[in-house]
């Protein structure tokens, strides 16, 4: 449905700050890089810890990070072909999470009923993904796509993101243009106008019109009027829960969100400069150059900034949680209401089981066959 783009008071719902995810998504945890053959590497998912692993196949695999003997964490222990093992006892747990060797038992001993919890896992675009839900929906869920991480005309700039926040604040300000002051001393834009608003039940989409001046506008080839002013359009997808943005024949962002706990947030994020039309024999060998530059230069003093707005934001709200605040961005209203819908959703397919009903949507209305 279509929105008011109108700057009007609305009253923030506190709870939004409170309300879990909806783990009925792919997560990405870490870079591929950071995981080689062998190793394993212990995440968490809003709560959840987990054992990632490489299995000697070059397969990515996921346990649920307690031993079921003893709890111990068993991203503590080492691979061995495609078994994660103890490091306590030498117990060995195979993809599925089914113990499938004790050392010390004779071979024809019968094996307990060990299991650990098994997560869908997946390696693509340079990331590691994890489905920390029902693992009978990974499947019917699609990793979001990236079509621009195979375009050898695009220099493609990974980016991590650490913010000490609550994921809700955290996708606020991806999806709020308006703060842009805070970025005055980068050169970064200003004026910006919300031109269109669409928002569903999964997803809100925003355009707005920004300006730029000076040398970043340059450095860009934004191109300028005759007061040097460059004027682009920003466009953000929210897709729960990841972000695609873009800045009118500049750049594309891909921004897929970790929520690690209530109040820690990370994103794994490909910037891709479509723009930069260096030969690919030269663009090669300049990229671990070239790359670590722009990401250290151009994209984190924004990012660090926003950073500790974050940061600031979510200290006041765990001093004093019943405080009322004001927004005027519809975007942010949109956004906090799908964010709502997506955990209640949740909510409503973990209990239905249990009630032995069908789970509805957040409308009441109940979901299609």
């Amino acid at each position: 449905m279509e929105s008011s783009i109108s700057l009007k008071h609305h009253v923030i719902q506190n709870r939004i700050r409170q309300v879990g995810i909806n783990e009925n998504y792919w997560y990405p945890v870490a870079w591929s890089h950071q995981l080689p053959v062998g190793q394993i590497l212990a995440i968490t998912i809003w709560g959840h810890s987990i054992a990632v692993y490489r299995d000697v196949q070059g397969q990515v695999h996921a346990l649920e990070n307690a031993c079921p003997h003893k709890g111990v964490e068993l991203h503590l222990g080492e691979v061995q072909g495609d078994c994660l093992v103890c490091p306590y006892h030498g117990w060995q747990f195979n993809p599925q999470g089914q113990c499938v060797a004790i050392p010390y038992f004779p071979a024809e001993q019968k094996l307990p009923r060990a299991q650990a919890r098994r997560y869908p896992a997946a390696d693509q675009y340079g990331m590691i993904w994890v489905f920390p839900g029902n693992s009978q929906q990974a499947s019917s869920q699609a990793i979001p796509a990236i079509p621009e991480y195979d375009d050898p005309n695009c220099l493609a700039i990974p980016i991590t993101g650490i913010f000490a926040a609550h994921f809700s604040i955290c996708n606020e300000n991806t999806m709020d243009v308006f703060h842009g002051f805070l970025h005055k001393n980068l050169q970064g834009w200003f004026n910006p106008v919300l031109l269109d608003l669409q928002e569903g039940d999964d997803y809100v989409n925003a355009r707005y019109q920004v300006s730029y001046k000076g040398f970043l506008s340059q450095f860009l080839g934004l191109g300028s009027d005759n007061a040097g002013v460059s004027t682009r359009i920003v466009s953000i997808h929210y897709q729960y829960p990841h972000y695609h943005s873009t800045l009118e024949g500049v750049s594309s962002l891909y921004l897929m969100r970790l929520p690690v706990s209530p109040t820690q947030t990370r994103s794994f994020s490909w910037l891709f400069l479509p723009k930069i039309r260096l030969p690919k024999w030269l663009l090669r060998p300049l990229k671990p150059t070239v790359v670590p530059l722009i990401r250290r230069l151009l994209f984190m003093p924004f990012l660090e900034q926003d950073m500790a707005m974050m940061a600031s934001e979510q200290r006041t709200y765990s001093r004093s949680p019943n405080r009322q605040y004001v927004e005027v961005n519809p975007a942010i209203i949109a956004l906090q209401r799908v964010i709502m819908k997506q955990y209640e959703l949740y909510q409503q397919q973990m209990r239905w089981p249990k009630a032995g009903r069908r789970p509805s949507h957040p409308s009441g209305l109940p979901l299609p066959n």
